[in-house]
């Protein structure tokens, strides 16, 4: 298997903006229930007791998650807040008799650039639902929202 390319150490930004994707071990469908939605939301909205300035738009697939996220590289790493976040949603499933494993190892991730990037990423992934057939329109889907405005700004930090 080829090596990954490793996460860069540092940033330019003090809080950048950061478009995740995280998916389920073996592509299993569990993450878009209300149950799991409401997990997801409370931690979330508590984002800066986790290191996280604030999470915003988001969308749950039934095997994954995309969120865009702001991080305080002064408080916590990503690789870190994600690793909170997994925990917290992993409980949330095995109080729900839901057998592990839940996750795949690491995650993808993509600092954002522009605010052009952000809009445009935003208007590809909440249209997901769509693509897999799960509703008409991605107004329909609900586990997708914002949990806070995330705007992107050539001067954050």
């Amino acid at each position: 298997m080829p090596e990954r390319v490793r996460r860069l150490e540092e940033t330019f930004e003090r809080t950048p903006i950061y478009f995740v994707t995280s998916c389920t071990a073996n592509r299993r469908q569990l993450l878009a229930t209300s149950n799991v939605h409401g997990c997801f939301k409370a931690f979330s909205e508590s984002a800066p007791r986790h290191g996280a300035w604030v999470v915003g738009a988001y969308v749950l697939m039934p095997d994954h998650l995309h969120l865009f996220v702001a991080i305080d590289d002064q408080r916590i790493n990503l690789s870190d807040w994600m690793k909170s976040l997994k925990g917290v949603v992993s409980a949330n499933l095995r109080a729900a008799k839901k057998q592990p494993p839940y996750w795949q190892k690491g995650f993808f991730d993509h600092v954002l650039r522009s605010s052009d990037s952000y809009a445009a990423k935003w208007n590809y992934v909440r249209e997901n639902p769509v693509r897999a057939g799960l509703v008409s329109h991605w107004e329909e889907w609900p586990y997708l929202g914002q949990v806070d405005p995330l705007e992107y700004s050539s001067d954050r930090g």
